[in-house]
């Protein structure tokens, strides 16, 4: 028996330093709920958990700009829907005008509400806004331009090449009805900055629409000037492909939806010639309605199609966000239940460790008695 050194007590409180350290450990993990407080616990779990914790974090954003996105999607789709019930308005007043029985006089008091309706139409287009961005004067259309004034691009399908267009000439005329008459533009189909080789032309009132095979489709319109630019009377139009409002709708780059809203205005819709002063115009001006009324028609319809994907979208991001909070779930929360046995085990042996320290902090004292 020796009393220098107690080996007994150097044994006992390493045992109990060491449960006392699991212990603290469990009691870490039941007070915070994490399995995983330091890189120590689970390097490699650590890892997988961060990098899900940022894809989550991703996902949540990610859904509020799809909710973001319906949002902008039912501002325009209101004030649509509006335009809409004021260009039928239109046609009741161009049917109403169109009938012989009206003087001129009488007319005149049928134009007036005409102006009203077309000044409320041209206020919708400039004030409909969403966070300060407006939404139907084409700001969130893809772009395209031209060098001459007089010619604009107002649409062009998601199909059609980023590239240059060339129109070899234009000298537009008009029947009886304002409609371009056939062989008005004259598009360049070889060589360089070409149409499609299989390129149609149709014309409906001052637009110009062209097609050809895979979706291509470029609609611009014909003022009745045209300055030119260019010496030889050709006539450039230039397809960006930029323009639309990208949502990202996904956690990783790349994953966006380009929201297209095209021009909504008067010119677009073909109303720039309706007139009720006639019979005749008024009788002309019935058919604009209904182009125009088609036209909005069609916009709407593009803008509900992008609503419904918006809403798939967000479902999608919200379920994924709830598959991978369980997956993170099992990684990082901590199993309350085996946790609890856990320190409570360990808590028992603390306290016998403290016990047996204490007896062997007493065995040198016995050793003592040996020597009365």
């Amino acid at each position: 028996m020796r009393i220098r050194y107690n080996t007994s007590a150097i044994l006992t409180n390493k045992a109990l330093n060491f449960n006392d350290s699991k212990l603290s450990v469990s009691s870490e993990r039941l007070s915070s709920g994490y399995k995983i407080n330091h890189a120590k616990d689970n390097p490699s779990g650590l890892a997988i958990a961060k990098r899900m914790s940022l894809q989550l974090r991703g996902l949540s954003n990610a859904s509020q700009n799809a909710s973001d996105g319906i949002s902008v999607v039912q501002t325009a789709e209101g004030a649509l829907q509006e335009m809409h019930s004021m260009v039928q308005r239109l046609s009741e007043l161009a049917i109403q005008a169109a009938n012989g029985v009206y003087s001129e006089q009488e007319r005149e008091m049928i134009d007036m509400e005409v102006k009203q309706l077309k000044e409320e139409l041209n206020r919708i287009v400039k004030d409909t806004e969403f966070n300060g961005q407006k939404l139907l004067n084409g700001d969130c259309d893809l772009k395209g331009y031209t060098d001459a004034k007089g010619v604009d691009v107002v649409y062009y399908a998601d199909e059609v090449p980023v590239g240059q267009y060339v129109i070899d000439a234009i000298s537009p005329s008009y029947d009886e009805d304002g409609n371009l008459e056939d062989g008005s533009v004259t598009l360049r189909t070889t060589g360089d900055n070409a149409f499609p080789p299989d390129s149609t032309i149709t014309y409906d009132g001052n637009q110009v629409t062209v097609t050809a095979a895979n979706s291509f489709e470029i609609t611009f319109t014909l003022d009745d000037v045209i300055e030119q630019q260019s010496a030889d009377g050709s006539i450039t139009l230039d397809i960006t492909g930029l323009g639309a409002m990208r949502m990202q709708i996904g956690a990783n780059e790349g994953e966006i939806l380009e929201l297209r809203i095209p021009t909504v205005s008067i010119r677009s819709m073909g109303l720039t010639r309706y007139d009720i002063t006639t019979p005749e115009s008024a009788k002309l001006s019935i058919d604009m309605t209904v182009k125009a009324n088609s036209y909005i028609s069609s916009v709407r319809s593009r803008l509900g199609a992008y609503q419904n994907r918006l809403e798939h979208t967000s479902n999608s991001l919200d379920t994924t966000h709830e598959n991978m909070t369980e997956a993170y779930s099992r990684i990082m929360d901590t199993d309350m239940a085996a946790e609890m046995t856990e320190y409570t085990n360990q808590q028992v042996l603390t306290q016998a460790g403290i016990s047996m320290l204490a007896q062997a902090n007493e065995r040198p004292q016995q050793v003592l008695q040996l020597l009365q």
